[in-house]
């Protein structure tokens, strides 16, 4: 019996031995084995691998994959025109030479990202200083970003790592300064509206006196067609009265001494001081000669 369970402790003993010499290294994965507290191979082939026992050799694991740093506070940033901007920024990273990343931050991310932060923030400020503020947030948004990433080359690459990508979330203006710009801006758009209603006004005036012209152009041809017709009319009329006044001279006059009562005896507060015997009452005397049998005619 003592000899069987000598047996299996073994056994147990050499399994474990060989468990410790195995290891599985992920495709997302970095594998860096020590010997005795010094690097001695990273592994970046992913697959079942083998070291010596611990504690003669030990493996730590780096993830490979993009890592996302943001900006831990917003602190505000002048312009070239001395304004001052509150920029959110964050940054796409990753591990490229584990050697050097473990050498200079240790196995701890937290350490790398505690030590690229500030230096992001201070090569922000570098871009943005030297632009103003439409340059910022518009027209040069993106060089803003590909200026980080160039002056991170260097540090990045001593750091053991590959900066990806500078990314800038959000751009606002401070609190101090935050109540006057919008003054401003309200200023502007009052100026810009007063401009266009302005326009409006001019255009306005325009388009009516525009249209009463032709209205007086169209009333006037309108008054020059009227009197023309009845220029023509008239002129019928004349024509038509002296044909059938001309075959009657004696009714004609009776007719036209009838028209010239009727016109002038309208109303009955009319009043006329004139001589019975004159002229203009030879009808009404009864002087018909030839205008009556003009009428019995």
């Amino acid at each position: 019996m003592n000899r069987i369970g000598i047996i299996v402790v073994g056994i147990l003993l050499a399994l474990i031995i060989l468990v410790s010499t195995l290891f599985v290294v992920d495709q997302r994965q970095f594998a860096v084995v020590y010997a005795l507290g010094e690097i001695k191979e990273v592994i970046s082939e992913p697959g079942l691998k083998f070291k010596l026992p611990a504690p003669l050799q030990n493996v730590v694991i780096l993830d490979r994959r993009i890592q996302t740093l943001d900006s831990v506070e917003s602190r505000p940033i002048y312009t070239a025109e001395k304004k001052s901007l509150v920029i959110d920024w964050l940054v796409k990273w990753r591990i490229t030479e584990p050697k050097q990343f473990i050498r200079n931050n240790g196995v701890d991310i937290r350490n790398i990202e505690n030590r690229l932060s500030p230096i992001v923030q201070a090569a922000l400020n570098e871009e943005v200083t030297k632009r103003t503020v439409g340059a910022v947030l518009s027209t040069e948004r993106e060089k803003v970003m590909q200026g980080v990433i160039k002056r991170l080359a260097d540090d990045a690459k001593s750091f053991g790592i590959e900066v990806v990508d500078v990314r800038i979330k959000r751009v606002d203006f401070s609190a101090n300064v935050t109540d006057s710009v919008y003054r401003r801006m309200e200023s502007e758009r009052k100026r810009v509206a007063n401009e266009l209603r302005s326009q409006g006004g001019a255009d306005s005036e325009k388009i009516r006196a525009d249209a009463d012209r032709q209205r007086e152009i169209i009333v006037a041809e309108a008054y020059r067609d009227a009197q023309k017709v009845k220029g023509e009319g008239d002129a019928k009329a004349s024509t038509i009265y002296a044909e059938a006044f001309g075959r009657d001279p004696q009714f004609a006059q009776f007719y036209r001494s009838l028209d010239a009562y009727r016109n002038t005896f309208r109303s009955k507060s009319d009043v006329m001081v004139m001589d019975p015997s004159s002229e203009f009452f030879k009808v009404m005397r009864g002087n018909t000669t030839g205008a009556g049998a003009s009428v019995k005619k």
